[in-house]
């Protein structure tokens, strides 16, 4: 049966439907122009587990959850259900760290850089510059032979992990949910106030993340894949969808009266402009070694990729180091280590380019 989702059309269909349920999200609850944030939404994970106590950023976020399982489904429907493990664990797990050290600089993700184009925040442009400029890099050590090495067919307890402590979660939540005026409860931490007490309803949440993962795991749907292949290949098809998203996120946007052109003032958002593109650049770079985009790793570990597994952990724990250690950014300016955490996340992720390189014959 062909897979009508992965022509050209099932991307582009596939990057409108994404573009406009985000932009309902937020209507329905999510941040202003975070309807949907992989980086920011593990943040938020991260936070709710305890990993870093910043109070307004703390929620379990139900997307997430759905992004794995819902791909976890479609591959199990169509049997593209593959547990495989592949080398460099340590590595996947670090360039993870710094992937979400970047994203939390420039304060989003590639879907949420879009996202906040799309919603009128100029500062996103730098984002998407800088983005494509550490997506070119990877791009240069892709062509001299960089690689993290083969996946091969392991036992299914390994492709299920990151789906079962999916789970794991979504019953905590359900278990523990937030109290009334209280910002934890015998497990959990809850935000009461900030981007963190910002969500649509849980089950509502939870239905557009299982959709949105089943989709995109049957278009192969990758923000950076698409910068990638156009750059690497000047292939066009994933391009296809990722514009496809920016077009119907804006669309969505006007008709829901949250278009606002600017600059400054932009909800969650900084006008570093420097280090805006450097975060970006610097994620765009881990995001090309690693091998996909947050989303794209989640929409992986759903069918059994134990490798994007590990990245989207190093993500997680990469949360809880940003915001522990002053490297995330908020509103008024970059965190007083960003620029330090910014720097050296570029240099060891230049590091594991030059040196994980195959002679090329």
């Amino acid at each position: 049966m062909k897979n009508i989702f992965a022509t050209r059309w099932g991307l582009i269909t596939v990057g409108a439907i994404i573009g406009i349920l985000a932009p309902l999200l937020q209507k329905l609850g999510n941040p202003a122009n975070m309807g949907i944030c992989v980086a920011c939404f593990e943040r938020d994970i991260a936070g709710a587990l305890g990993l870093h106590r910043a109070a307004v950023v703390q929620y379990m976020r139900p997307e997430i959850i759905g992004f794995v399982l819902g791909s976890m489904a479609a591959a199990y429907i169509f049997k593209e259900f593959r547990p495989r493990l592949g080398s460099a664990t340590v590595v996947r797990f670090v360039l993870g760290v710094f992937a979400m050290i970047g994203a939390l600089v420039f304060l989003g993700c590639p879907w949420r850089a879009v996202l906040r184009l799309a919603g009128g925040d100029g500062n996103a442009i730098l984002g998407i510059l800088g983005l494509t400029f550490g997506i070119w890099i990877g791009t240069l050590f892709l062509k001299k032979g960089y690689n993290l090495g083969r996946t091969q067919a392991t036992h299914a307890a390994a492709g299920w992990m990151l789906p079962i402590i999916m789970l794991g979660f979504l019953i905590l939540m359900v278990v523990f949910p937030q109290i009334q005026g209280q910002d934890k409860n015998d497990v959990l931490f809850y935000s009461t106030s900030g981007p963190g007490s910002m969500h649509a309803p849980l089950l509502v949440a939870l239905i557009i993340g299982l959709a949105i993962g089943f989709l995109a795991q049957r278009s192969r749907f990758c923000t950076m894949g698409a910068i990638r292949d156009t750059v690497l290949f000047g292939q066009t098809h994933l391009l296809s969808g990722f514009i496809s998203l920016v077009v119907f996120a804006f669309l969505t946007n006007l008709v829901l009266g949250q278009f606002n052109p600017g600059f400054a003032g932009q909800p969650v958002a900084h006008t570093m402009h420097v280090w805006n593109f450097a975060g970006m650049a610097l994620a765009g770079l881990a995001f090309a070694l690693a091998g996909g985009c947050p989303g794209r790793q989640l929409f992986l570990a759903g069918e059994g990729d134990g490798d994007a597994a590990v990245f989207v952990m190093g993500m997680i724990v990469g949360a809880g180091i940003a915001h522990n250690f002053g490297m995330a950014s908020g509103p008024n300016g970059i965190g007083p280590h960003g620029i330090a955490a910014v720097v050296t996340g570029t240099l060891v992720c230049l590091f594991i380019g030059f040196t994980m390189r195959k002679k090329l014959a």
